[in-house]
């Protein structure tokens, strides 16, 4: 329990620095907000009405200190551009980028995980080096470029999936998965090279291990040593990738939700920089770190799960 809380308390001052650090870089931007929302020629006097409206005038600090535990209730204020609750935006958008997020990583480990444990059973073999070499090919195309010719071949060829738009799950899931499929698998072909290739070389050394060489002479099926006494303690550079992969797609997967149309917190954000949208671009950012560190935490606790010798080191400390 040590271990958990002292975890828990470095994610807090993770969470709280970065929203300190993006409330004050958008203070500080140039472009006055002000004088954008009270439009082109507006007199002195009505920017000045607008910044006491909007609560500009007061220093930094005291309007971070109300945003911060105002977001502790859940109340991110208003947008700029749409007057409408920040809380609802983000509420309307994150479900959108958790379902790009879920398909994307779930295909990347299907595709993955099999082409790891087949080419560390038959390392140098021909299988071996033509997955690497297909893998080579997938990590060296950006994400964009096999969105485009994935639109190309299933939406313009063979009209099989939609190019671009977004099906709410309460339409049909047939009709939303089909509609997701296109940008999972553009990031999928992207992101399993780096899993497939580090479970690989962890299964590689673990196979040389000598109670994989007891195993083998016990007489123990190779399906049985790969899966049930290979592959778990294989698994610790493959989930802190896995991790880092998840968080970074969360706000990171903008150019995907962009070029396939769907609204996600990726695309929110962007819009809300270009609208100078800073109520916005705060919510989207917190939600993104909280995310963030939320799925590293729970890197780390999967870390015990696999190995007990770690919960025995965060308990000893």
């Amino acid at each position: 329990m040590n271990l958990v809380w002292k975890k828990l308390l470095h994610l807090l001052v993770v969470v709280l620095a970065v929203t300190v650090l993006t409330f004050v870089l958008t203070d500080r931007l140039p472009a006055d907000i002000a004088a954008e929302i009270a439009g082109h020629g507006a007199s002195a006097a009505e920017l000045a009405e607008v910044r006491e409206r909007l609560g500009l005038n007061r220093p930094v600090l005291t309007r971070y200190a109300e945003w911060i535990m105002g977001a502790c209730r859940g109340e991110f204020g208003k947008s700029l551009a749409t007057e409408q609750p920040v809380s609802g935006a983000l509420a309307s958008h994150l479900p959108v980028t958790l379902e790009l997020l879920a398909l994307s990583q779930l295909f990347a480990l299907l595709l993955a995980v099999p082409a790891a444990i087949v080419c560390a059973w038959r390392s140098g073999s021909l299988i071996d080096r033509a997955t690497g070499t297909l893998a080579f090919g997938c990590a060296s195309l950006p994400n964009y470029a096999l969105a485009m010719g994935l639109v190309f071949l299933f939406a313009l060829r063979l009209k099989l999936l939609p190019a671009t738009g977004y099906t709410p799950l309460t339409a049909g899931m047939l009709a939303n998965l089909k509609g997701f499929l296109l940008p999972a698998l553009s990031i999928a072909l992207v992101e399993w090279v780096t899993l497939m290739r580090v479970l690989r070389s962890d299964l590689i050394a673990t196979l040389k291990e000598d109670f994989i060489l007891l195993a083998r002479c016990k007489g123990l099926p190779s399906w049985r040593i790969l899966l049930v006494h290979a592959l778990r303690p294989s698994c610790f550079t493959f989930i802190t990738v896995l991790g880092m992969q998840t968080a970074s797609l969360i706000g990171g997967a903008v150019i995907i939700e962009t070029v396939f149309s769907l609204p996600g917190i990726g695309r929110l954000l962007v819009t809300a920089i270009f609208a100078q949208d800073f109520p916005v671009i705060q919510g989207a950012v917190l939600l993104i770190t909280v995310c963030y560190v939320l799925v590293n935490f729970l890197v780390d606790l999967c870390y015990g799960m696999l190995d007990p010798r770690v919960r025995r080191e965060g308990a000893g400390g």
